[in-house]
């Protein structure tokens, strides 16, 4: 790569970065769901395809732990867990209230969830907790 070019892997530094203001102009919450929620959810799903990422996420993960304490990340990854992961299922649907013309979206792929699912194990294990 040239010293000019754009350093994908390495962009979690600016992400980091903008997770401040974040925090300070939309609070905790906003923060851990703009750091952990989607970019560090997005950068391990990298680092498992490219090892230019798998080689920052360690730095990555410790810049988190900088920034948040660990009470902070414990409790968010538990908020996950009980809305988005382990949450129960939405109540299934009377076939008979559906009309032949409605166009529902079709149901997630169940092996998108199974990846998502195992992806935030292994976030909550890489976070240590």
């Amino acid at each position: 790569m040239s010293s000019s070019s754009i350093q994908f892997h390495k962009i979690w530094i600016d992400q980091c970065q903008a997770t401040k203001g974040i925090r300070e102009w939309f609070g905790m919450k906003s923060a851990l769901d703009y750091l952990i929620g989607e970019k560090l959810f997005h950068f391990v799903q990298a680092a498992g395809q490219h090892p230019e990422f798998a080689a920052e996420l360690p730095a990555f993960l410790a810049e988190i732990e900088r920034l948040f304490q660990p009470e902070e990340i414990g409790k968010y990854l538990d908020y996950l867990e009980k809305t988005k992961y382990l949450a129960p299922q939405e109540p299934e649907f009377d076939l008979d209230e559906l009309e032949e013309d409605d166009d529902e979206e079709r149901p997630d792929n169940p092996i998108m969830g199974a990846e998502e699912l195992l992806r935030f194990s292994r976030i909550r294990q890489l976070l240590h907790r």
